[in-house]
């Protein structure tokens, strides 16, 4: 996805808000949006210009949910209506929102297992205040984890750019990420959830010594999807200290963490299918985001790159993938393992 502008956001909209004498300072909150922490006397609030991959509707999602997390007693951001009561602001450069300022700290990596106890633990909570939520979303985003589509996508972009730059460094890899896939572990047909959608670990806001997680931000992917995909994403971000552009290292410790804390939380709303494909869920999403990163590296169209450490976008996404599919690969190798962690942990 590529980085937004950093431009301040427009008069209009902040008079929209009665915000037009608010100090102004960008923050990095999330990685989607361009955020903005506004400050007017003792009032803080955050304001947000929406990502182009996201409609103004978004934010009626985001209205109905949180209320309903909030009434089942969870921290969580809230939207605030414009002074015209309405649910965000359309002007030339995009679409504005303002939501509470929830305090807490974030994180690029779990250091230790107890984070990610915390961590699985917030997690559980907020599927457990979902659970029984009747909602029809207004803006959703199809097929964001098609594995098989995207794998699709990676083998149209292996046959149509053989001549490209970096071909000799990305078709070998692209080939081993298809080949991966076609032995994935299946995964049963699973009930649609609400899930939040994104829990990479910086999207969660824990207290300052980080022995709890408060509350989840980035919540515009929040969708009906599988917690195979929901905590396979969750746990191929938290699992993997060595980050997405190294070859990865499975914390086995954190995923036993991280599971345990879910499980002590929610694991009585599961059934056993949705037990059982928490690792093939966590491999096939490596493997999703590994098809994705070699796909750009050859069509070099969707995700951002930094220029300050890399040749071209092309060869930042092909490490990306590398460090995807070695994570898969790590999954794969310890699958008997890590189910071992998993019966466990939904069995205390």
């Amino acid at each position: 996805m590529r980085a937004m502008s950093t431009d301040p956001p427009l008069p209009e909209v902040l008079a929209a808000y009665g915000l037009e004498s608010a100090s102004i300072e960008p923050i990095s909150i999330g990685l989607i949006n361009q955020t903005y922490l506004l400050t007017a006397g003792s009032k803080r609030v955050i304001l947000q210009r929406l990502h182009p991959i996201f409609r103004g509707e978004v934010n009626l999602d985001i209205d109905a949910i949180t209320e309903r997390l909030a009434q089942q007693g969870l921290t969580t951001p809230r939207l605030i209506r414009t002074g015209d009561g309405a649910p965000f602001v359309a002007v030339d450069d995009g679409v504005y929102r303002v939501l509470t300022f929830v305090p807490g700290r974030t994180i690029e990596k779990v250091p230790n297992p107890a984070v990610a106890r915390a961590a699985g633990d917030l997690i559980g909570r907020f599927h457990i205040a979902l659970r029984d939520f009747d909602h029809d979303f207004h803006f959703s985003r199809p097929g964001a984890h098609d594995t098989p589509r995207h794998l699709e996508t990676l083998r149209q972009a292996l046959d149509e750019h053989r001549e490209h730059p970096n071909a000799d460094a990305v078709l070998p890899l692209g080939h081993a990420i298809v080949a991966h896939g076609e032995g994935l572990p299946e995964v049963p047909e699973l009930p649609d959830r609400i899930i939040h959608g994104d829990l990479k670990i910086s999207n969660l806001l824990f207290d300052d010594d980080l022995t709890a997680a408060r509350a989840l931000v980035d919540l515009d992917t929040m969708a009906k999807s599988t917690l195979a995909i929901e905590l396979g994403d969750a746990l191929r971000s938290w699992c993997n200290p060595a980050g997405e552009e190294s070859t990865a290292t499975l914390d086995e410790a954190i995923f036993e963490g991280a599971i345990t804390g879910y499980a002590d939380t929610a694991g009585s709303m599961l059934t056993d299918d949705e037990v059982n494909s928490l690792v093939p869920g966590f491999e096939t999403i490596a493997l999703e985001l590994a098809a994705r990163f070699a796909a750009d590296a050859l069509n070099e169209n969707y995700f951002g790159w930094d220029e300050t450490r890399f040749p071209s976008r092309s060869e930042h996404n092909r490490v990306r993938a590398a460090s995807q599919l070695s994570l898969a690969v790590a999954v794969r190798d310890a699958r008997g393992r890590l189910e071992e962690i998993v019966v466990a942990a939904f069995r205390r």
